[in-house]
C-alpha cells in the first residue's frame, strides 16, 4: 500500500505587515502571493509546480485576519485554491485577536490557541471555522495550530466541533510552542482525545536530534531520503509542512533558489515513486497502526546542509545578523571534524 504525502501549506497574512501599516492588497501580494523583484513565488506559483508534476496540496488557511482587514481578502486566498483542485484545511493564528474590532472574542488575547481556556478554544475555532466555510471553504476536516501552538484542550475542542484529524504535532517543536501530551514518535492515524492525529514528519538529522520535514528546514538530499524511508518502511503517511511565504528570504524581497529548489526536487520524488501517493486529508483513511522508525542520521548529508544553509544566509538573507552565520559555520565545522 503506498504511503500517502501530504504536502502542507501554512497560508496567512502577516501580523507584522499589518503593524508597520501594510494594506489588504500589499499583505496578500507578499505572504499570499509572494511577490518580489524576481516574480511571484507564493501559493499560485506553488500550485503551478505542483500540478506540473499531477500534485495537490493542503493549504491550512488563516481566516482570523477577517477580523481586522474584512473577509473579502479571506476569499481570494480561499477561491482560487478550491478552484484549482487544491485543498483548503483551517489553520489559526490567535495573535489578530488583540486588533480586533467589534467581534464577540475580541476581547480575548493569546499568542496561541492553546493560551486559552478549553471553553474559549471552542469558541475560537468555531468562529475561525466559520470565517473560513464564509470565505467559500467546505467544512474543515483538518486542523493546525499556528506556531504548532496546540495542547491537550486544542484536540478536545476539535473534538467537540467534529473536526476528524489534527496536525498541530510536530515533534521537532516539543521544547517549544507545541504542548500537544504525545511522544515524538507517535504515529500518524493515532486517536488522542477523540481526534485523529496526523504528525509533521522528522528526520534524525544527527543522534539525539529530529528535524521537522519542512522545505527550509531540509536539503534536497534529506528530504528525498525521508520520502524514501517512509515508502520503503510501509509509513501510513508523511506530512511536510511549508508556507506560503517560503520560497522568499527573510526580508521577502526576493525567491531563495535553494529553497526553490528544494521544492523541485520534492515534487519530482513525490511524483517518480511508485510507492508515494500525494493525498489531503479528505482521503485520509485509518489505517493499520505501524510503529515509525526515524530516517537514520547520516552526519555527511546533515554536514552538506548546514553548509547550504550558510551559503544561502550570505547570498539569500538580505540583512541577517553576522553571528547567525557564524554559528551556522561553527555547527558546520563541527559535524564534518566527527
Amino acid at each position: 500500500m503506498a504511503t500517502k504525502v501530504q504536502y502542507t501549506v501554512d497560508t496567512e497574512l502577516s501580523l507584522k505587515l499589518f503593524q508597520e501599516g501594510a494594506s489588504a492588497q500589499e499583505n496578500f501580494d507578499s505572504s499570499i502571493a509572494g511577490k518580489c523583484r524576481d516574480g511571484e513565488f507564493g501559493i499560485f506559483y506553488q500550485m503551478d509546480r505542483l500540478e506540473a508534476f499531477g500534485l495537490t496540496g493542503v493549504f491550512f488557511v488563516d481566516p482570523m485576519p477577517a477580523l481586522v482587514y474584512g473577509p473579502a481578502v479571506v476569499s481570494r486566498i480561499v477561491e482560487p485554491i478550491i478552484r484549482r483542485g487544491h485543498e483548503v484545511q483551517l489553520h489559526i493564528h490567535t495573535e489578530w485577536l488583540e486588533f480586533a474590532r467589534d467581534h464577540e472574542l475580541s476581547h480575548l488575547r493569546g499568542r496561541n490557541i492553546a493560551d486559552f481556556s478549553l471553553d474559549d478554544q471552542v469558541r475560537l475555532l468555531d468562529q475561525a471555522r466559520a470565517l473560513l466555510m464564509i470565505a467559500g471553504a467546505p467544512r474543515p476536516t483538518a486542523f493546525r495550530a499556528g506556531n504548532f501552538g496546540a495542547n491537550d484542550d486544542t484536540l478536545r475542542a476539535l473534538s467537540t466541533l467534529g473536526v476528524q484529524y489534527d496536525s498541530s504535532f510536530n515533534p521537532a517543536f516539543l521544547t517549544g510552542e507545541c504542548a500537544i501530551d504525545l511522544p515524538p514518535e507517535t504515529p500518524p492515524f493515532a486517536e488522542h482525545l477523540g481526534v485523529g492525529i496526523i504528525p509533521v514528519s522528522f528526520i534524525e538529522d544527527r543522534p539525539g536530534s529530529i528535524r521537522a520535514a519542512q522545505l527550509c528546514a531540509l536539503s534536497a538530499w534529506e528530504m528525498r531520503d525521508a520520502l524514501s524511508h517512509a515508502a520503503q518502511h510501509d509509513w501510513p503517511c508523511f506530512t511536510i509542512v511549508s508556507h506560503s511565504f517560503e520560497l522568499l528570504s527573510r526580508d521577502r524581497t526576493r525567491c531563495n533558489p535553494i529553497v526553490t529548489r528544494r521544492f523541485e526536487a520534492m515534487c519530482s520524488n513525490i511524483a517518480e515513486q511508485a510507492k508515494l501517493e500525494d493525498t489531503g486529508f479528505h482521503a485520509l483513511s485509518p489505517r493499520r497502526k505501524s510503529s515509525l522508525t526515524a530516517v537514520p542520521a547520516n552526519l555527511v548529508r546533515t554536514a552538506l546542509r548546514y553548509g547550504e544553509q550558510a551559503v544561502s544566509r550570505i547570498r539569500y538573507e538580505v540583512g541577517i545578523a553576522s553571528t547567525i552565520f557564524l554559528n551556522e559555520m561553527a555547527a558546520f565545522e563541527s559535524l564534518v571534524a566527527v
